[in-house]
């Protein structure tokens, strides 16, 4: 190697041999000679070169020197354990386990690594004016067996060509192993052989054949595939949920708190069908305001029901009492105390784990979903339909078995006492959102009276929520509208509403008090183990980044002190940015240092609620670690031992991922809507804002539709542009132009590739 068709090495090319020939070796010691022989440097000058570049790399780190002639590759800061994450664009990276900033890696560097693999990487030397990168040198564990794409059937051959070009090669098919796919179809596509020393080759085998490429319920699931997640039900499963008896007994019924008679109702989205937790509300007179039911059940000892009471101080209130009513609506005779109305709220919740055995085969198919799936055009639950939509789901006027937190509160929304019960109900009312909105804006209506009270007592909740540090993010949701063959008709945003925070409020306060009953004990007291959903601290570096970037257009933004401060700062930026041009710049960058929240046994609060206690209960159809609550309540309420923490940790963490994977594949789905919808317009012209900043160009968001789409770096004409990564923006070299997140900017649409999901626009102007 020491020279190259006859010419001497540069110090580059030499460099490059000597990091790859470390990064082969890596835990071993490699001395000159060794060194020399393996790379054929046979020239004095070569071999002067090549020491020159180990004592440089050693410099750097790259290498460690164990005496003046041997060198070993600095293991400490140069190989380390994480996962990858790959790019369509190329652009993939890696993230240490020790929670560092990502590190780019090359194709040609990625050992075929796929997306969420764990691997095991060596640090390269940097060079000169260049980012860190790194290079894949072992495969620890894949995440994924296969992958989506769409079949091309040769005479001798067939390959699959994957979803955003995911690999160098495409996938080899045998022909015998192609289950029925032609030329066209989309396909999974379990991968056999990975690329070895031996052959560079992906191999794999046809496991389904979802259809022709640009069907919706094709493109659907193929989404799911490409995460791995299941687009069908095992028949096995639907068979154990089928066998399930729905019949609620006079024994069972007797063994719970009757709520039957008491006014109940559910509120949802209009299009929903599985109604996981419902409401009920009735005012305690004198004679019945130490009663938790209308029918008697059994003694709170032989139930091991917990209860509390918060000598809260009422606060007077000239708000007219609620009038009790039976489940027909009627008036029933009853009056207020003197200044302290009082009203019992149920909070009632799908009683899932009774029907579902802990470690049956629909358990354990659930366990394994983790959570239901929402995208654009559909729900892939997780348990069966049967369960989800009929035997569990609080159905109006039919008897249903709930797991119920009961409040009993002021009009101040202040708890005078509460307990947890296993109950049997009967919904009164299954209302839509929109429906109760109007009503809680003026509009006559069944209950409308009840409806208004409750919603003043949410907003009592929600203002002391905030008071106590809570930040403040009524996320805007895109929703679409689409015909029968799923092609989307509208796009919109759904907004925060007086009825979404009814439900939303009383959902928390549930949450938030089962969270205290059972972490909140006695200092030098161990907790029983419980999953908690938690939020840890924004990181402080983003917060500065947030600062700096938000300086220019005069805000200030408090970056250090409690929790509260932080919090508290947080909300008056956002309420100050409102209205203003920079508002979706604000909301972006404050979102973007806040930390994702998960479940887990240990905790540490949730940050963004201002909940030193908190966890889910109230989703058991939708959610896997609210039946898991909901499990360890009864077997506390029965006088049961803590559970094993480390294997609740163990569901934490893998709900936590699930709920990830099902975020991303909504968000690709909305993506694949979002270019579907504007397919017809191409050509157009739209007012959009610049909703994302990258090396490669802008992200525009249309104001009128919110889709998103790319201006490249290439139709930035007449200047080169520099990325200020720290501002969110790209400067102009020569004219110094400059495009910053929330700018607003006319666009024109250029492409829509609905096969890559990917919207491309130009400037108008």
């Amino acid at each position: 190697m020491g020279n190259k068709g006859g010419k001497r090495l540069n110090k580059r090319q030499v460099a490059d041999a000597v990091q790859a020939l470390f990064q082969a070796h890596p835990g071993e010691s490699l001395n000159y000679k060794y060194i020399f022989k393996a790379l054929h440097l046979n020239t004095h000058p070569a071999k002067m070169l090549a020491v020159d570049v180990m004592d440089e790399l050693a410099w750097d780190d790259f290498l460690s020197k164990v005496d003046n002639s041997t060198f070993r590759l600095n293991l400490k800061t140069q190989v380390q354990d994480g996962t990858f994450i790959r790019k369509a664009n190329g652009k993939n990276s890696f993230m240490p386990d020790d929670g560092g900033k990502p590190i780019f890696v090359s194709e040609r560097n990625s050992k075929s690594a796929m997306g969420g693999d764990r691997v095991r990487v060596a640090m390269m030397a940097r060079r000169q004016n260049h980012i860190k990168e790194a290079m894949v040198i072992e495969i620890l564990e894949r995440k994924h067996n296969q992958a989506v794409g769409i079949l091309q059937v040769e005479k001798d051959y067939a390959f699959l060509v994957t979803e955003g070009n995911i690999f160098v090669h495409d996938i080899l098919i045998p022909k015998k192993k192609l289950k029925g796919g032609k030329t066209g179809d989309k396909a999974v596509v379990r991968i056999t052989q990975w690329p070895s020393e031996e052959s560079k080759n992906l191999v794999g085998e046809v496991v389904d054949v979802l259809g022709q490429q640009g069907d919706n319920d094709v493109e659907m699931h193929a989404i799911l595939a490409q995460y791995d997640l299941p687009y069908k039900y095992p028949q096995r499963v639907e068979e154990a949920a089928n066998k399930i008896d729905p019949g609620i007994t006079p024994e069972e019924i007797a063994r719970r708190e009757d709520f039957r008679d008491v006014l109940t109702f559910t509120i949802d989205p209009a299009d929903a069908k599985d109604f996981d937790d419902a409401l009920s509300i009735r005012s305690l007179t004198p004679e019945n305001s130490t009663r938790k039911s209308l029918t008697p059940g059994p003694s709170r000892k032989e139930r091991g029901v917990y209860s509390s009471s918060a000598d809260h101080s009422a606060n007077k209130s000239n708000h007219s009492p609620l009038l009790a009513r039976g489940a027909g609506g009627e008036a029933l005779e009853g009056r207020a105390l003197e200044g302290r109305a009082l009203y019992e709220v149920g909070v009632h919740i799908a009683d899932v784990s009774h029907y579902v055995a802990e470690g049956s085969i629909i358990d354990r198919e659930a366990q394994q979903r983790a959570t239901s799936v929402y995208l654009v055009d559909r729900t892939i639950p997780m348990l069966p339909e049967r369960l989800c939509n009929f035997i569990c789901s609080l159905r109006p006027d039919e008897e249903k078995l709930c797991y119920s937190v009961i409040f009993v509160l002021d009009e101040e929304a202040n708890i005078k006492r509460w307990h947890l019960a296993h109950t049997v109900i009967r919904s009164n009312r299954r209302y839509a959102y929109e429906e109760v909105q109007e009503m809680l804006e003026g509009k006559d209506g069944d209950y409308a009276q009840e409806l208004r009270l409750l919603s003043s007592m949410a907003q009592k909740l929600r203002e002391r929520r905030f008071e106590g540090g809570a930040v403040k993010f009524d996320r805007e949701e895109l929703h679409f509208d689409v015909d029968e063959k799923g092609h989307p008709t509208r796009c919109f945003f759904k907004k925060s509403t007086l009825a979404t925070q009814l439900i939303e409020e009383f959902m928390l306060l549930a949450n938030r008090t089962v969270a205290e009953s059972i972490g909140r004990v006695p200092k030098g007291t161990k907790a029983k183990t419980l999953p908690y959903r938690i939020h840890d601290q924004p990181d402080p570096q983003k917060l500065e980044n947030l600062r700096m970037a938000l300086a220019p257009f005069g805000y200030k933004v408090k970056t250090s002190g409690t929790r509260g401060a932080i919090s508290r700062g947080l909300n008056k930026l956002m309420t100050e940015a409102e209205g203003r041009r920079e508002q979706k710049l604000v909301e972006t960058l404050a979102l973007r240092a806040m930390m994702k929240a998960k479940y887990s046994t240990h905790n540490i609060g949730h940050y963004g609620l201002a909940f030193d206690y908190y966890t889910h209960f109230t989703s058991p159809i939708r959610r896997y670690p609210d039946t898991m609550v909901h499990r360890l309540l009864t077997r506390y309420q029965q006088g049961g031992r803590s559970a094993n923490q480390e294997h609740y940790e163990e569901l934490c963490e893998h709900s936590s991922q699930m709920e990830q994977t099902a975020a991303n594949a909504e968000r690709d789905s909305i993506k694949y809507k979002m270019v579907e919808f504007m397919a017809d317009k191409v050509g157009q012209e739209f007012d959009a804002h610049i909703s994302g900043v990258q090396s490669y160009g802008i992200y525009c968001e249309i104001d009128e539709n919110h889709c998103e789409g790319l201006v490249g770096m290439h139709d930035l004409d007449g200047d080169y542009y520099e990325f200020d990564e720290r501002n969110y923006q790209l400067v102009g070299r020569r004219h110094h132009r400059k495009y910053q997140l929330g700018d607003a900017i006319r666009i024109k649409v250029a492409r829509a590739n609905v096969e890559r999901r990917q919207l491309d626009f130009v400037l108008a102007d």
